[in-house]
C-alpha cells in the first residue's frame, strides 16, 4: 500500500495562509484521485478537496473558494492552499488516495490550528 506523509499544519491567526503537502511513496500516476479531508474533535471526518488523475476537482461546500488542491505528478506530491483560514477550519487535516484495486489509502494527518 502507498504511503502519504502530510506537512505543513501548524497555527495560524484567523485570515491567515497555510499550504498542506502530501508526499506520496510511488508513483500517483495511476491513483484515480487525491484528496484531502478533515476531522475537527467530536466531527465526522469530512471531504475538503478532491483532484481526480484527469485534473478535475471538487471542493467541501464549507470551502467557498478559499482553498485550492493541486498535485505534482513528477513529485509524487498533492498539495492543498488554504487562503482566508478561520477558527471552524480547526481539524487534523489527512491526505488520501484511491487506486482502483487497492482502493484508498490514508496518511496520519497534520494539525491545523487557526485562532481567533
Amino acid at each position: 500500500q502507498v504511503q502519504l506523509v502530510e506537512s505543513g499544519g501548524g497555527l495560524v491567526q484567523a485570515g491567515g495562509s497555510l499550504r498542506l503537502s502530501c508526499t506520496a511513496s510511488r508513483s500517483i500516476l495511476r491513483f484515480v484521485a487525491m484528496g484531502w479531508y478533515r476531522q475537527a474533535p467530536g466531527k465526522q471526518r469530512e471531504l475538503v478537496a478532491r483532484i481526480t488523475s484527469g485534473g478535475s476537482t471538487n471542493y467541501g461546500d464549507f470551502v467557498k473558494g478559499r482553498f485550492t488542491i493541486s498535485r505534482d505528478n513528477t513529485m509524487n506530491m498533492v498539495y492543498l492552499q488554504m487562503n482566508s483560514l478561520k477558527p471552524e477550519d480547526t481539524a487534523v487535516y489527512y491526505c488520501s488516495v484511491l487506486e482502483v484495486l487497492r482502493g484508498s489509502s490514508w496518511g496520519q494527518g497534520t494539525q491545523v490550528t487557526v485562532s481567533s
